[in-house]
């Protein structure tokens, strides 16, 4: 699942050692997804919990099961966010500060691999060494981002990992995976770790989070994993670390570089002032999707952008203008919502019930006066009229992504 980098003169210079890199992890093929788009099989109800009176209420707060902008103060909200979702919170409290479809289900590509980290991490010392076999590389997605895995060289897991974050490699996934018994049961533990982390609008079928049938995630979700894994020294050092050595053989290493254009100011844009990680994603039928923190001040905030407009650096842009808000405007707004505890740490747990999926709106324009209104900017949209206008913008959405992504199929 690769980013399709395109030439900028303001791109970051790079290494003859990075430049071997790149190709020493070129994709496997450039074949078509393994199914369908996998958005086609969101069809499940959104995470719920019972509120007071027993009605479903959505995971983290009744507010985040609602579509369209929720937000307390909404002075400075960019007013022209593309996503289909996507969410601002605060690290330490878990207080959600604004969020738009929060838990709209969605692919998640790569970001899903923050679930594996917190799933996987903690099993194996850093120090760790592993020889690389082709069973543990048999089962790589053709068209997989690789970082450049060999069979037949011993790795550390520092450097396997080191594979994982930053260049997303598929293959470093896999042969992780068979070091902990093998994909199907890791598949099974990250769902698992996703319903003690009260993820659940996840649904995990790869641990890679490559395109298949009914992998879903959320902005919510994805922020979750996110939180959880900040708290671990080795998920924060290894998400932002902006270059390392990778083994080649023979003795050789080759330069790796992080694909998060925010931690590493590529591709026209310049670093993010105090990012701290932590995953980017891109597949041709999930499009774009980032989860990125950042401290200020002694504050950290978690934002996830899910689905932007095709192309370029929306991702990362959307970020940047959500997290310059929340350190902004945001630092005295109220929250709408929160980041739930697992359930291993106490948190009281959310139990799955129907509920309303989030009508497929277009981003939301921000312009939203101060409200207390339950659904923001989506208010007032009810009845058959509602669910017209969502199928129009669906079918339209899938129209655009379809021909912009046409002829691009490399993915991260």
């Amino acid at each position: 699942m690769r980013d399709s980098f395109l030439p900028s003169p303001c791109a970051v210079q790079m290494s003859r050692r990075a430049v071997l890199g790149l190709a020493a992890a070129a994709p496997l093929t450039l074949a078509a997804p393994a199914s369908a788009s996998p958005e086609l099989s969101a069809a499940a109800p959104l995470s719920t919990s019972l509120g007071r009176e027993g009605a479903p209420m959505a995971v983290g707060g009744e507010r985040l099961g609602l579509s369209g902008v929720q937000v307390q103060r909404a002075v400075g909200l960019p007013a022209k966010l593309t996503a289909r979702s996507w969410l601002v919170a605060d690290h330490d409290s878990g207080e959600v500060l604004a969020a738009y479809n929060a838990h709209h289900r969605l692919a998640p590509a790569s970001t899903l691999k923050m679930l594996f980290a917190d799933t996987v991490l903690k099993k194996f010392e850093r120090a760790r060494r592993y020889r690389v076999t082709d069973a543990d590389l048999a089962d790589v997605p053709e068209g997989s981002s690789l970082v450049g895995v060999k069979p037949g060289i011993t790795y550390t897991v520092e450097q396997l990992w080191l594979g994982v974050f930053l260049r997303s490699g598929n293959d470093a996934v896999h042969v992780l995976s068979h070091m902990n018994g093998g994909i199907a049961k890791t598949v099974a533990e990250m769902q698992a770790a996703a319903q003690d982390l009260q993820a659940l609008d996840t649904h995990v079928v790869s641990p890679d989070g490559f395109d298949h049938e009914g992998q879903l995630s959320s902005a919510y979700d994805l922020t979750l994993f996110a939180r959880h894994g900040l708290k671990n020294a080795d998920f924060r050092d290894y998400c932002a670390t902006r270059t390392a050595d990778f083994p080649a053989g023979g003795g050789e290493t080759f330069q790796i570089q992080n694909t998060d254009r925010l931690l590493t100011g590529a591709w026209g844009l310049g670093t993010y002032k105090g990012l701290i990680g932590v995953k980017n994603g891109y597949t041709s039928n999930a499009g774009n999707t980032f989860t990125g923190a950042a401290t200020r001040g002694g504050r950290t905030l978690v934002v996830t952008v899910m689905h932007p407009r095709p192309g370029g650096n929306s991702v990362y842009e959307e970020t940047a203008a959500l997290l310059d808000w929340g350190f902004g405007s945001g630092a005295t707004t109220r929250a709408v919502g929160s980041l739930v505890a697992p359930l291993s740490e106490g948190g009281t747990r959310a139990t799955p019930a129907p509920a309303k999926e989030p009508e497929g709106a277009s981003g939301p324009e921000a312009a939203a006066a101060e409200s207390g209104s339950s659904w923001g900017l989506a208010g007032g949209i009810g009845g058959a009229v509602g669910l017209l206008a969502g199928g129009v913008y669906v079918l339209r959405g899938r129209l655009r992504r379809a021909t912009a992504e046409e002829g691009n199929r490399h993915r991260r």
